[in-house]
């Protein structure tokens, strides 16, 4: 696959500056907010026009543009991005009678107004597209940098994944029964015994490559599915394991997206039986709500993981006496249909 170099990441948690992810932020509203930082690299009139999706995907984009010697193109994941300032915009037509509109809402009413955004501000001419495909759209995002990087080893890109919480879209999937009736604590997340879970938004940007110098981590393998069927998820987890491990390989850490919906429990546990004894599993959407794009933040999670070493106690669900991680496990999945396996490796 491909190298993971640099990674930032705006949360609910502490994940952008002075990042500390042993401490958990709590809400107790079924809403997990972003904790925003001040944008110092967003000039002021251009920022007071940003709809949030695109405020926080720039704001966590531009620190890897920054940094980087160059960037030869731009692909973002997102399934709401741009849906708040599209439903703003639909009104406004129906309020001023399809008169004089606001041309902002319009400008930002599509999904890939994140991706040209960062290219505007950084001057990127390079190759820029978004993915939308629901709990799929980041890992969408993924495969197209791991073709590009296949073609053109020597590229950079910047891959990222952003969603935010859109009250429109939340009420929609809190009446399909996507977000839990009851009011509880995202620390008592895996606790509950009902159906949903609690909404989150975020955004994580990696800036990945086909060289190995200067990685911090390498995504060995990706796979993603459609099932509703837990015992064909777990096979097709076995074979995705037999493909990228070598002999003697291990996992040394499992990073489950169970996310406290009692109708999913049952694939994070056919999949947590094809573990060995030695692997931990740990689970991360207590930090960041249930979103499309989640699986993009425990990407960051992953890579932070493999830096520090440190896994916080308050993500542990089964421990073991392993302290090494060199092979993180991803498994995430949305809606009770979309599924995704992601393969990590440290590289030093």
């Amino acid at each position: 696959m491909f190298y993971i170099h640099q990674t930032s990441c705006i949360s609910p948690q502490q994940t952008f500056s002075n990042i500390d992810i042993e401490k958990v932020n709590e809400f107790t509203d079924n809403k997990m907010y972003v904790s925003e930082p001040a944008y110092d690299g967003i000039p002021a009139g251009i920022l007071r026009r940003m709809g949030k999706a695109v405020r926080i995907g720039v704001g966590a984009a531009l620190p890897l543009i920054k940094n980087a010697q160059k960037i030869d193109g731009i692909v973002i994941g997102t399934a709401n991005g741009g849906l708040e300032d599209c439903i703003k915009f639909l009104n406004q037509i129906i309020q001023y009678e399809e008169g004089t509109l606001t041309p902002t809402n319009f400008v930002q009413s599509t999904a890939n107004a994140i991706a040209s955004q960062i290219s505007l501000l950084s001057a990127n001419k390079g190759y820029n597209v978004t993915h939308v495909h629901r709990g799929l759209a980041f890992e969408n995002a993924l495969i197209d940098v791991d073709m590009l990087l296949k073609e053109k080893p020597q590229n950079a890109y910047l891959l990222g994944g952003v969603d935010e919480i859109s009250v429109y879209n939340y009420n929609i999937q809190f009446l399909s029964g996507q977000y839990k009736k009851e009011l509880i604590s995202n620390k008592d997340l895996y606790q509950t015994n009902s159906e949903g879970s609690i909404a989150g938004e975020g955004a994580a940007m990696f800036l990945a490559g086909g060289q190995k110098e200067g990685a911090i981590a390498k995504l060995d393998g990706i796979k993603i599915l459609h099932a509703k069927d837990e015992k064909f998820i777990q096979q097709e987890l076995k074979s995705f394991l037999k493909e990228y491990l070598k002999e003697g390989e291990e996992i040394d850490l499992f990073l489950s997206g169970e996310n406290g919906d009692a109708r999913l429990n049952a694939f994070y546990s056919s999949c947590e039986s094809l573990l060995k004894e030695k692997t931990k599993v740990a689970r991360y959407k207590h930090m960041t709500g249930e979103h499309q794009s989640a699986s993009a933040i425990s990407l960051w999670i992953a890579c932070n993981i493999l830096q520090t070493h440190r896994l916080p106690s308050h993500m542990v669900k089964i421990e073991n006496e392993k302290k090494e991680f060199n092979k993180i496990l991803l498994y995430n999945t949305y809606g009770n249909m979309q599924h995704s396996f992601m393969l990590l490796s440290n590289t030093k």
